[in-house]
């Protein structure tokens, strides 16, 4: 398993900015951990990974972790570092300037962006982060139906695979 990190997006409130970190599995497009606070910084990176983590069950040995360095730093940040080490999650960064190194991620945020976000005002910060987790949760990854997932959402897509695998081993 892959995982993408997407650039710290940034929500508009009433109350000022809401910045939302996720992680996102390649392979399914589902998005397994996400945080949402006032500040973009390494605590807030650091609770989307954890998350993923505990999502898969807290089994991501190997798994590789690929992003950029953020903006302010975050993904080459001690703090990211030892949550990686701490989960034995490998990390890659990808180059300097070129958008094509996290091209899912992009991608992802674009979505939510254009399908979600724009569609809504949000009064508070928590107004933001209740409905944004919603739909995380209960449309893009149950519901949404993706290309590369053969227009299946990314958990049916997941559990295809699984019963896939299952067949064969047996």
């Amino acid at each position: 398993m892959r995982l993408a990190r997407p650039l710290l997006a940034g929500v508009r409130t009433d109350e000022g900015k809401l910045y939302l970190a996720t992680v996102i599995d390649l392979y399914s497009r589902r998005i397994l951990g996400y945080a949402m606070g006032a500040h973009h910084d390494a605590g807030l990176v650091v609770a989307a990974l954890n998350m993923a983590a505990v999502t898969r069950g807290g089994s991501v040995e190997g798994v590789i972790f690929h992003g950029d360095r953020g903006s302010e730093g975050e993904y080459t940040s001690a703090d990211f570092a030892r949550a990686c080490a701490r989960w034995k999650v490998r990390q890659s960064m990808g180059r300097v300037g070129s958008c094509f190194d996290n091209a899912v991620a992009e991608a992802t945020f674009s979505t939510i962006k254009v399908e979600y976000v724009h569609r809504r005002h949000f009064r508070t910060r928590t107004e933001a982060r209740l409905k944004i987790a919603t739909w995380i949760t209960d449309f893009y990854n149950r519901r949404r139906r993706h290309s590369v997932c053969d227009w299946r959402s990314p958990i049916d897509y997941e559990r295809s695979a699984t019963r896939a695998l299952e067949a064969q081993a047996a």
